[in-house]
């Protein structure tokens, strides 16, 4: 595969390999970092994530690498974030009190039951349907009736609608996928969701920028 190499973070909490292995079916190439610096000027960012926000963001902050994820993207680095690391891209979470995130996308993370009612088993795991909003190159031949596969108790709330790329639904459609520039999340586990998760990442690998600075994908 062509494009930039992937630069994934590692902050001492998240499945690293799995995604890692995912990157590299596709034919990207991957380095994993905790170097702040080795972040702060690489062209591709992946943050992957499990487990609880603030512990995830405390974890970042201790070692210096949500300035070095800023710095970044400040730069012109493209980023994606998996699962807990899509939810870091947003200002704040609610999750086991209030914690700031990475501030890059406006909006919050919110308890479940907000969205889909407490009548629904949280957290919300399985499989669902992947609704794109409008096409996107990091949607570009992906079956419209896909699937990933979730496992989540909070969901992503962006302030700006159009940050919203596809939703799928649980007692009421959520966040799925966000991203605007250069900045992308997806709330769902790509390298445990097949082929449509691989493609995903296969997308994110490839995508360039326009003289409009408008994503694409060579040779589309």
């Amino acid at each position: 595969m062509s494009g930039q190499p992937i630069t994934m973070i590692d902050y001492g909490g998240s499945n690293l390999r799995s995604v890692q292995k995912a990157f590299e079916a596709v034919g990207a190439a991957v380095v994993v970092t905790a170097d702040p610096a080795a972040i702060s000027r690489a062209a591709k960012l992946v943050l992957p994530g499990v487990g609880a926000f603030g512990a995830g963001m405390d974890a970042l902050r201790a070692r210096g690498l949500d300035a070095a994820v800023s710095d970044g993207v400040a730069r012109g680095a493209w980023l994606l974030g998996i699962c807990l690391g899509m939810q870091f891209l947003f200002d704040a979470s609610e999750e086991m009190g209030q914690w700031p995130g990475l501030g890059l996308l406006p909006g919050r993370v919110v308890r479940f039951e907000q969205i889909a009612g407490a009548s629904l088993k949280v957290p919300h795991m399985g499989w669902n349907e992947i609704e794109s909003r409008a096409p996107h190159p990091l949607l570009a031949n992906v079956a419209p009736d896909a699937h990933a596969y979730f496992v989540h108790s909070y969901v992503c709330v962006p302030d700006r609608p159009a940050d919203v790329l596809a939703t799928a639904d649980y007692g009421g459609p959520f966040a799925a996928i966000v991203g605007r520039g250069r900045v992308y999340g997806l709330q769902f586990h790509p390298e445990k969701s097949q082929a449509a998760g691989l493609r995903i990442l296969g997308n994110f690998a490839a995508l360039e920028e326009d003289g409009d600075g408008l994503p694409y994908l060579p040779g589309d």
